[in-house]
């Protein structure tokens, strides 16, 4: 099951059936199952009060995922930040609801086991997201 929630902001307006369908068709090619998903959207600062906390970084960042995968059934919980992916989507010239996906995928391909530290790495994150996004474009 996919959830979305948020915590001191609204959940941005996005087709979540629609979503959801993608996430799961995304996960599959990857070889796993969705299990529980839950994205909790949030602002900036709500995003630095977790990384601080679990994971002793003081910096703001777009996505952070909480990996509970059990064998090939990925779970998680995802904190997003809509105020860093709001400033991403204009400083890169691209439509909010674009790189919102990017986001969303991200977290999932986590969960899936793809590694984004190393260069090499964050080529196969990008890749892969890219797979994605045009899946969910050729579904519409």
């Amino acid at each position: 099951m996919i959830s979305y929630f948020a915590e001191d902001i609204k959940v941005p307006k996005f087709p979540k059936r629609e979503i959801s369908a993608w996430i799961k068709q995304v996960a599959e090619l990857q070889n796993f199952k969705v299990g529980d998903i839950s994205y909790i959207f949030c602002s900036d600062e709500k995003i630095l009060e977790v990384n601080k906390q679990y994971l002793q970084h003081d910096y703001y960042t777009d996505i952070i995922t909480f990996d509970d995968t059990q064998e090939h059934t990925i779970n998680g919980d995802i904190f997003i930040s809509i105020d860093t992916v709001k400033s991403n989507a204009e400083e890169l010239k691209i439509p909010f609801d674009k790189e919102l996906c990017r986001i969303l995928i991200h977290g999932i391909l986590h969960l899936c086991g793809q590694k984004d530290k190393a260069p090499k790495d964050k080529a196969e994150m990008t890749r892969k997201e890219d797979e994605a996004l045009a899946l969910l474009i050729a579904s519409k």
